[in-house]
């Protein structure tokens, strides 16, 4: 199956030294709803501590960080001069027709930024793996590196003298100061990513040879860094880099700048008390169960013995002793019956614009043994003697989290706005599974033949922590299944997560083998 038609796609990487980041694409496909079933089984070692007491649920979300968005518009920047989707197009047919709201203006130049955006990150992937090993790659491969490098340089000079000639019209018009301001802070956005993408790029090209064209194609790069830096210098904005100084209000207005340029996109949750509703009903149905038992004992006893007297007395005691624990028993066992059959959190994914629920998300997290894993699950993890017999022998806590989303097709602005999915980016913080390592080095006794000495070498104290992925698509539209697993390795010290290793992934049953029914990004 093609990228361009698949259904889900994931990607994994270490976002940083304590966390674990997981971006999932969800592309609905058809007129219907389309159901993702994402479930994650977290097998840890048992020197660290962690179950369901020492780790609750409450813990665990605290621990995750979720960002649901629209996925963004892919567009070549050949297509952002020219195509009739493209955010710029729309912006410069605004000018001249002047239909549409402020906001929609406004949304258009974000929505401008983050296509951007996308567009010089593939350029600046792009431009890092053709340049690994490109003094040994054959002229034409040099060719197409160096006209994709030119065309790229072209393209975006061009838009930004696009876009800046539009904010000067714009600046004649009497718009309310507040879209004058998030005009010019998407300005001082697309100028700072600019900037990001040329520079990164350049760093990428260190291992060109210092002879042309590289060397000019470096220039014109940075040439474009230094016409970016000076715009931003002569309309007295502080983000500019300083190589002397921390650069705090630097990052500081890149985040904020990106934060407020891709709120268009990101999906708001409105969480409901699904759960807790339904918990109500049964707590109040294992109080009427106490009650009625309390009452027959109560009924009983008035028959049997006088109401003044110390036989009657002493029933209705121990008969409001046993039913306070019925009570209490019953909420107990109904609550793991609640546990068991419904979503711990639950909330709609509504579009920032319009307001509209376009789908569901539903979460849940469970610790063995109250679930089985799955044979697909653990039979990914038979890949050498040691881990297949230390299963079941060794001790290990096996937390599963599920994420349940439905999106509803019909209701994704394909049309207006050109959005297609969704991407769901988890990211799941690891310093808790940190807490009862050991220290990261010892010293370990070695003697030298030589001589027969005794020296100490340096041993590295490392915990592997097994994660395994199970990704399940339901259409509703044609009614078919999808499903397939990823396992995933994180190898952690007391300093957090030291290297990640994926495993091949594996299909669902019936699938050729070596087939997935969706890709799985690097």
């Amino acid at each position: 199956m093609s990228q361009a038609s698949a259904p889900l796609q994931s990607r994994f990487e270490v976002h940083d030294r304590k966390q674990f980041e997981i971006k999932l694409e969800y592309q609905p496909t058809g007129t219907e709803a389309t159901r993702y079933l994402v479930e994650a089984y977290l097998f840890l070692p048992g020197s660290l501590n962690i179950d369901a007491e020492t780790y609750p649920r409450a813990d665990f979300y605290a621990d995750i960080h979720n960002y649901v968005r629209f996925k963004t518009p892919v567009m070549a920047v050949d297509e952002l001069l020219s195509s009739d989707a493209s955010p710029l197009v729309r912006l410069e047919a605004w000018l001249r027709t002047g239909m549409g709201t402020e906001a929609d203006v406004v949304y258009q130049a974000k929505l401008l930024s983050c296509v951007l955006r996308g567009a010089l990150r593939r350029f600046a992937i792009g431009v890092e793996s053709r340049c690994e090993g490109t003094g040994g790659l054959p002229a034409e491969a040099c060719a197409v590196l160096e006209a994709e490098i030119i065309a790229m340089q072209a393209g975006v000079t061009r838009v930004l003298e696009r876009f800046r000639v539009w904010l000067r019209a714009v600046g004649e018009l009497r718009l309310q100061e507040r879209s004058r301001a998030a005009l010019r802070l998407v300005d001082e956005y697309v100028s700072l990513l600019v900037e990001g993408g040329f520079r990164r790029s350049v760093a990428d090209m260190k291992a060109l040879p210092k002879s042309e064209p590289w060397m000019g194609l470096r220039k014109g790069l940075m040439e474009a860094v230094l016409r970016e830096e000076a715009y931003r210098k002569e309309h007295r904005l502080r983000s500019v880099l300083s190589p002397t100084g921390d650069n705090e209000e630097y990052i500081q207005r890149l985040g904020f700048l990106k934060k407020f340029c891709m709120n268009v996109l990101f999906l708001s949750s409105k969480r409901r008390q699904k759960r807790q509703g339904f918990e109500e009903m049964l707590f109040a149905f294992a109080a009427g169960v106490a009650m009625t038992f309390a009452t027959a004992v109560a009924f009983w006893a008035q028959a049997r013995f006088a109401q003044a007297s110390l036989n009657f007395f002493l029933i209705l005691v121990v008969g409001y002793m046993v039913k306070d624990r019925i009570k209490e028993g019953l909420r107990r066992m109904l609550s793991r019956v609640a546990a068991t059959h419904l979503a711990d959190r639950t909330a709609d994914l509504v579009d920032p614009v319009t307001g509209r629920s376009i789908g569901t998300c539903e979460e849940r997290v469970d610790y063995a043994p109250v679930f089985k894993v799955p044979e697909s699950v653990s039979g990914l993890r038979h890949r050498d003697d040691f881990l297949t017999a230390s299963q079941g022998e060794v001790s290990e806590t096996v937390i599963r989290y599920r994420k349940h989303i439905d999106l509803d097709a019909r209701l994704m602005p394909r049309t207006e706005r050109g959005l297609t999915g969704v991407t769901d980016i988890l990211r799941l913080n690891v310093e808790r599974f940190l807490r009862d390592m050991d220290e990261p080095e010892l010293a370990l006794e070695y003697v030298d033949l030589a001589d027969l000495s005794v020296g100490h070498i340096r041993g590295a104290k490392r915990y592997p922590v097994d994660v395994v992925f199970r990704f399940t698509v339901e259409e509703e539209e044609t009614d078919r299944r999808q499903e397939t697993t990823q396992f995933v390795r994180l190898v952690l010290d007391r300093n957090g997560i030291q290297r990640m290793q994926r495993f091949p992934e594996s299909s669902s049953p019936g699938m050729p083998p070596g087939t997935a029914p969706w890709q799985s990004a690097a």
